[in-house]
């Protein structure tokens, strides 16, 4: 396995491990108070987002050229981390 596809790879188990970790906020969300029921639903749907950007980039780093390899990674990398950072940031305020 090359280190592209070894890249790509733990980037997705990792993209699906976020998701996971959306899904039990999300009902850990729906059992909040009305008030603040809205704030995290608003979030939840943020994260969501963030999270087709992640995959889409780690879409496009699969079919890049070598070329625009070095290019898509850095991308991919602050993408993907401002993702993971969100989502424990959301995890946070649900304490």
């Amino acid at each position: 396995m090359s280190k592209r596809d070894e890249y790509v790879e733990k980037m997705k188990q990792q993209l699906d491990e976020m998701n996971r970790q959306i899904d039990k906020l999300e009902a850990r969300s729906a059992e909040a108070g009305a008030s603040m029921r809205a704030k995290y639903e608003e979030q939840v749907a943020e994260l969501r987002k963030m999270s087709t950007s992640t995959r889409e980039k780690m879409e496009a780093m699969k079919a890049a050229s070598e070329s625009k390899w070095d290019e898509l990674l850095a991308e991919g990398e602050k993408v993907h981390k401002a993702f993971v950072h969100s989502v424990n940031y959301f995890k946070s305020q649900l304490k």
